[in-house]
């Protein structure tokens, strides 16, 4: 397969299969549109638990598996809100832990799996919970990133604290837990919730500057309640 990534604001990336057989895979309402040549079905893909996973993990039980009968056809899959797409060929970058709602697509090669924070408290106050989704296998994978992407490289020991909405993804040597942000005044005052996802290297980190939770608590100030 190939692929294109068109658009700023709302991107989508379009795949033009190059051989008949060839598939991709998406939570199911993912795709935007395709051409004929293209055969959908739809299943849990790996069972009803790994099903019921992905819905804690924010995805949707059922995936959309598209696949294509013809050399040539194309399908499209966008983001939901602005930001970009990041692709990520797991041959060449290995493995990742994403944070609930970043998968948008891969290839039938890549396998998207549930796994936890080995810290109970990560997944009591993280926020974000405690169901992490791992990527791994071969193939393309698209992420989604909530407004602009920003990518660390942490050295071994180095520790970088962030607001666990700005958390897109992580190798799998990244250590992950949640921390009580320190002070009563700072909790109360501060603005910024009671915890921040602690990261420690080394490895990789992706982080978005959108947080969509926040910027939908300030949208939801403007909505009328009342008559």
């Amino acid at each position: 397969m190939q692929y294109q990534i068109m658009g700023e604001t709302m991107p989508v990336v379009e795949i033009t299969f190059d051989a008949a057989g060839e598939e991709m895979y998406t939570q199911s309402g993912g795709m935007s549109w395709m051409t004929e040549g293209v055969e959908m079905s739809t299943n849990t893909r790996g069972g009803l638990m790994k099903g019921i996973g992905r819905m804690f993990a924010g995805e949707s039980m059922f995936m959309a598996t598209y696949q294509s009968q013809m050399p040539g056809a194309v399908i499209a899959f966008s983001s939901t809100v602005a930001g970009r797409i990041l692709p990520i060929d797991l041959m060449t970058e290995g493995n990742l832990i994403c944070q609930k709602g970043a998968f948008l697509c891969a290839e039938n090669g890549v396998n998207l799996d549930v796994v936890f924070t080995k810290k109970i408290s990560s997944g009591l106050f993280g926020g974000e919970g405690f169901i992490l989704q791992k990527l791994s296998g071969s193939g393309m994978a698209f992420l989604e990133i909530d407004g602009d992407m920003v990518e660390k490289r942490l050295e071994p020991g180095e520790v970088l604290k962030v607001d666990t909405g700005n958390v897109v993804a992580f190798s799998p040597e990244v250590a992950y837990e949640v921390e009580m942000v320190k002070g009563l005044g700072n909790i109360v005052l501060g603005g910024e919730g009671l915890f921040l996802t602690k990261l420690t290297g080394p490895g990789r980190v992706i982080l978005q500057t959108q947080n969509i939770s926040e910027f939908a608590g300030r949208i939801a100030k403007f909505i009328p309640t009342g008559k």
